[in-house]
C-alpha cells in the first residue's frame, strides 16, 4: 500500500495531485489526476484539459489513501518511472 514512507517507490499514475509550486506561474494550483509519467513530466488530467508539468522546479502534493497528504519536490522524481522505483527499492534493501 502506498504511504508517506514509500511514495517514491510506487506508481503515481492514478493519484490525485496538486501542483503546489512551479517555475511557471500558470502551473501553480493545478489540480487533477495523474494519467501518465515520463522521465521529466507528470501528465495531469485537469478540469481544463490535459497538462504536462515538468518535474524539475515543481512541487507536488499527492493525496494518498486514508486522506494522507504528502508534498514532493519534483527534482527527486526526475528519472524514468521504472528507474525511480528501482533506485529507491535498492536503497531500501541496502
Amino acid at each position: 500500500m502506498i504511504s508517506l514512507q514509500n511514495v517514491l517507490r510506487h506508481e503515481l499514475i492514478g493519484q490525485d495531485v496538486l501542483v503546489s509550486g512551479a517555475a511557471n506561474p500558470l502551473h501553480r494550483g493545478l489540480y487533477g489526476h495523474i494519467i501518465d509519467e515520463t522521465k521529466n513530466l507528470l501528465i495531469i488530467e485537469t478540469s481544463h484539459g490535459v497538462k504536462r508539468i515538468p518535474k524539475m522546479h515543481s512541487r507536488f502534493q499527492l493525496h494518498l489513501p486514508g486522506s494522507e497528504l504528502v508534498e514532493i519536490d519534483g527534482s527527486v522524481m526526475v528519472l524514468a518511472p521504472e528507474k525511480r522505483i528501482n533506485l529507491h527499492e535498492k536503497k531500501r534493501i541496502k
